[in-house]
């Protein structure tokens, strides 16, 4: 069998169409599954015991099962209940923002942990309410300490994006099984694909490791 990559050519507007679409969807996810993930760290700090089972129920579930499932169950399952049909849009970036909260959930928790106990007495003392006390003082430091897993985050998104070309999104990975299919050429589609996908998140992980070093440095200083 003969390798060729130069039929590809043909098929480069689709492509970059097809990434231009996958990297809308995860930023769009990423967005939101940032604030949701916020608010769920919020409710699993809870001193209210039913809040604080109801947002670990949640995060443990969506971290539990596979993310096709969840996509398949809101695409299909979902209008059900609903009454109504939900776009193969608008069900990728609600399955990839509730994945994607449950999974920064924990990692603004273990941001917020890391705080010291002294600044949580020091916001009681002042009398700061709890709104104040996670929006001017614990947020500000959860997420800049949590800035390089919440990035690993947005990556891991950015890859399980590849997964709502099942219920017909016009992303990256939908644009490359048709042209497999039109071209009978799997091993350099796919290939393609593949290695689109790792040129786009490998600076990105190469950031994260400077971020890291970067932010643990100005935390040990």
């Amino acid at each position: 069998m003969t390798i060729d990559f130069s039929f590809l050519a043909r098929y480069q507007d689709a492509l970059l169409m097809g990434l231009g679409m996958t990297l809308r969807l995860s930023l769009v996810s990423f967005a939101l599954g940032i604030v949701w993930g916020f608010v769920l760290a919020l409710l699993r700090n809870s001193s209210v015991a039913p809040v604080h089972r109801i947002a670990t129920v949640y995060v443990e579930f969506f971290r539990g099962t596979p993310v096709l499932i969840q996509i398949f169950w809101i695409f299909y399952c979902l209008p059900i209940f609903l009454g109504t049909d939900l776009s193969n849009f608008t069900a990728a970036v609600l399955c990839l923002t509730l994945y994607g909260g449950a999974v920064m959930s924990e990692t603004f928790r273990a941001g917020m942990k890391s705080i010291g106990r002294e600044q949580y007495d020091a916001c009681h003392a002042l009398g700061l309410s709890s709104w104040t006390r996670a929006t001017r003082i614990v947020l500000p430091q959860a997420v800049l300490r949590s800035v390089p897993v919440l990035l690993s985050n947005g990556i891991g998104i950015f890859k399980e994006s590849s997964l709502v070309s099942a219920i017909g999104m016009t992303e990256l990975m939908f644009i490359g099984t048709t042209i497999s299919n039109r071209t009978g050429r799997p091993v350099e589609v796919f290939t393609a694909v593949a290695l689109i996908f790792f040129v786009v998140a490998f600076p990105l992980t190469r950031l994260v490791t400077w971020l890291e070093k970067r932010i643990l440095k100005r935390f040990t200083i």
